[in-house]
C-alpha cells in the first residue's frame, strides 16, 4: 500500500495552540487599538463614514502588504479565473466589509472589555455551522457543554448593575448587538474561506479578500463624506500597527483553518475576550474587576478547555 502523505506541521496540537493563541492576542489588542484610534483621529461615535474610512485603510493596506510579500516569496498572486476572483470578492465583502461595518459601529457604543467578551459568540456560530457542514466535525457532548458554558458567560457580562440589574440586560442593538452580528458574519465567512483555501494559497486568498473588502469600505466611507482629518505621528503609527495586526493574524488563522478542523481552531476565539479585556483595562482604563466581567471570563476560559480538550480525529478539515 502507498504510504500516507506526511502530516503538516500546522496540524500539531502544540503548534496550533501557540499560533492560535498568538492570533487571539493580536485580535485582542485590536479592541483598545480601535477605540484609541477613534480618540486620536477625533472620530465621534455617530461618525459612521469616518469609521468606515478608518477600517478601509486598515484592511486595504493590509491586503497590499500581503500581496507584495506573497509576490516576493514567489507565490502566484494574479492570473485568476473569473470564478476565483468572484470567490475572493465574496469573501472580502463578507469577512472584511460586512463584518467590520457591524464591528466598528458596535465597538463605538460599548466598552472594549464588554465587546471582547461579546465577540466570543463567534465560536458558538462556527462550531454549530461546522456540525452541519463537515462529517468529521460533529457537535459532541463536550463541545456542546463548552459552548453552553461560554454562552452563559456572555450573558453574565450583559447583566445590569445592582440587585435590580440582575433581572435586566444591559444590552443595545447598536452596541452589543452589532458586535454579535459581526461575530456571526465572521463565523459564516470563515467556513466559506476554508473551502476556498483548499485550492488556493491561504496567504494569497487572505491578501485579496482584505484588499477587496478594504477597498469597499473606503468607497462606502468616502461616498458618505467620511475622512481622517487629524492624522498625526501617533495615529499613523497606530494605523500601521493595525495593518500589521490584520495581515499577520488573518493569514496565520487561514493557514490553521486549511489544515485543521474548523471547531478545533475557532474554539480558540474564546481567548480573544481574555486578551481583549486585559488589554482594554490596561490601555483604556476600563474595569475588569466587576463581578460580571470576572465571572464571564472564567466561564469563557472553561468553555475553551471543554471544546478543545477532545483529541483531534481525522486529518485536515474534512469535506462538506
Amino acid at each position: 500500500m502507498p504510504s500516507s502523505s506526511p502530516a503538516s506541521p500546522l496540524t500539531d496540537r502544540k503548534t496550533v495552540f501557540l499560533l492560535a493563541t498568538f492570533c487571539c492576542l493580536l485580535w485582542g489588542s485590536s479592541y483598545p487599538a480601535i477605540k484609541g484610534g477613534y480618540a486620536l483621529l477625533g472620530i465621534m461615535p455617530t461618525d459612521i463614514p469616518a469609521k468606515l474610512v478608518f477600517a478601509g485603510w486598515r484592511f486595504a493596506l493590509a491586503g497590499v502588504v500581503l500581496l507584495a510579500w506573497a509576490a516576493l516569496s514567489g507565490k502566484r498572486v494574479g492570473g485568476w479565473s473569473g470564478r476565483q476572483m468572484g470567490q475572493f470578492a465574496l469573501l472580502g465583502l463578507t469577512q472584511t466589509t460586512l463584518q467590520y461595518v457591524f464591528f466598528y459601529i458596535g465597538l463605538a457604543y460599548t466598552t472594549g472589555v464588554k465587546s471582547s467578551i461579546m465577540n466570543a459568540t463567534g465560536t458558538f456560530f462556527s462550531v454549530l455551522l461546522a456540525h452541519f457542514l463537515y462529517r468529521n466535525d460533529r457537535l459532541s457532548y463536550g463541545k456542546a457543554l463548552g459552548c453552553a458554558i461560554g454562552f452563559v458567560g456572555v450573558m453574565v457580562v450583559n447583566l445590569g448593575s445592582g440587585l435590580g440589574g440582575l433581572l435586566a440586560l444591559d444590552f443595545t442593538l447598536l452596541g452589543e448587538g452589532f458586535v454579535v452580528i459581526a461575530a456571526a458574519v465572521l463565523a459564516a465567512a470563515s467556513i466559506y474561506g476554508k473551502r476556498v483555501s483548499q485550492g488556493i494559497d491561504p496567504i494569497v486568498m487572505t491578501a485579496w479578500q482584505l484588499a477587496i473588502g478594504g477597498a469597499a469600505l473606503l468607497a462606502a466611507g468616502y461616498a458618505l463624506g467620511g475622512a481622517l482629518r487629524t492624522l498625526t505621528v501617533a495615529s499613523t503609527a497606530l494605523l500601521a500597527y493595525m495593518v500589521l495586526l490584520s495581515s499577520l493574524a488573518i493569514s496565520i488563522w487561514s493557514l490553521l483553518l486549511k489544515h485543521n478542523r474548523v471547531s478545533l481552531v475557532t474554539a480558540f476565539n474564546f481567548m480573544v475576550p481574555v486578551f481583549g479585556a486585559l488589554l482594554s483595562a490596561a490601555f483604556l482604563d476600563e474595569s475588569i474587576l466587576e463581578w460580571r466581567n470576572a465571572v464571564a471570563l472564567g466561564l469563557v476560559c472553561l468553555g475553551i478547555w471543554l471544546v478543545t480538550r477532545e483529541p483531534q480525529a481525522g486529518a485536515g478539515g474534512g469535506k462538506p
